[in-house]
């Protein structure tokens, strides 16, 4: 299993005709460069989960995820690195022809237990859990997945940034983007789920102090819900890469980038604002698509 590669993270600076125009500036933290399976904010949002399940003598960590959750395929990834054995509940009967994301998972080990979406709704686990078992949200959601978050802007000059953005699923990486922000930024989230708020569950991760700070979230950015997608967003991740050499993909970061650009034109930005984008990896999802309907 190749290393997690720390170093090879970047703070890539973005130069669009648009910025310019706006008097704006922008730069990519580019996290999909950690590792090509365990990428982006995966990792950050597994680690303390795993430290934990260490230190509790547990082996076997359990989680849940669709069949093409990039958190499933990093959680069996990083199972297989630290020694975890993994099972991945997953929503919805079993195909006949897995998606590629759960043939890597199943590579790495995991085993794969299928749930009708009534069960997965419930997160009913259909098995007795015993001593050896350690169990973690969906997406990574919750307070350690959070902490872990909050360490992703030690990768960059956080001070330098007026706005930091980033694509939500769960809300854990924006929790934790939120924790590590200072009082004069703003953190702006952009929700990938159609007509599914998570504002509550934004909040259940923040301190009183912390809920104070300001953030928001964009619900106008989904392109019709969790990994849908229309020609217009294929066509604007196409012309992004050749602007600016950075791939996206289309369940998360694609909608972010479209979503800031979209806004800047509208000046929605103030003058000089200074933008960070968290780019949180997940481009195995792209495998899903027809072949050749990307560049990249």
């Amino acid at each position: 299993m190749q290393a997690l590669s720390f170093e090879s993270i970047t703070v890539d600076e973005l130069h669009l005709p648009l910025l310019k125009e706006k008097n704006a500036s922008a730069a990519v933290l580019r996290l999909d460069k950690l590792h090509p399976i365990i990428s982006g904010n995966k990792w950050f949002k597994l680690k303390f989960y795993l430290e934990d399940a260490g230190k509790q003598g547990k082996d076997h960590i359990i989680t849940f995820g669709g069949a093409f959750s990039n958190h499933i395929v990093a959680t069996a990834a990083a199972g297989k690195f630290k020694g975890f054995k993994t099972t991945g509940i997953i929503r919805g009967e079993e195909s006949t022809h897995l998606s590629h994301t759960l043939k890597h998972a199943k590579e790495f080990g995991m085993q794969l237990i299928f749930l009708s979406r009534d069960d997965y709704r419930v997160k009913k686990i259909p098995f007795a859990i015993d001593d050896t078992m350690y169990l973690v949200s969906e997406g990574g959601y919750g307070k350690k997945g959070a902490e872990g978050a909050a360490e992703i802007l030690d990768h960059c000059q956080k001070e330098n940034y007026t706005h930091i953005v980033c694509a939500v699923g769960t809300a854990t990486m924006m929790a934790g983007l939120i924790k590590a922000s200072l009082p004069e930024q703003e953190i702006i989230g952009f929700n990938v789920l159609k007509n599914v708020s998570i504002d509550h569950e934004l909040a259940d991760l923040l301190s009183p102090a912390e809920r104070n700070k300001k953030f928001r979230l964009s619900h106008n950015y989904h392109f019709g819900g969790y990994a849908k997608h229309t020609p217009e967003l294929i066509q604007f991740m196409n012309t992004f890469y050749r602007s600016t050499g950075v791939p996206t993909d289309f369940v998360y970061t694609g909608k972010m980038f479209y979503g800031v650009l979209d806004l800047l034109k509208a000046d929605h930005f103030p003058k000089k604002a200074n933008l960070l984008f968290i780019h949180s990896g997940g481009l195995q999802g792209n495998l899903s698509l027809p072949k050749g309907t990307l560049i990249f």
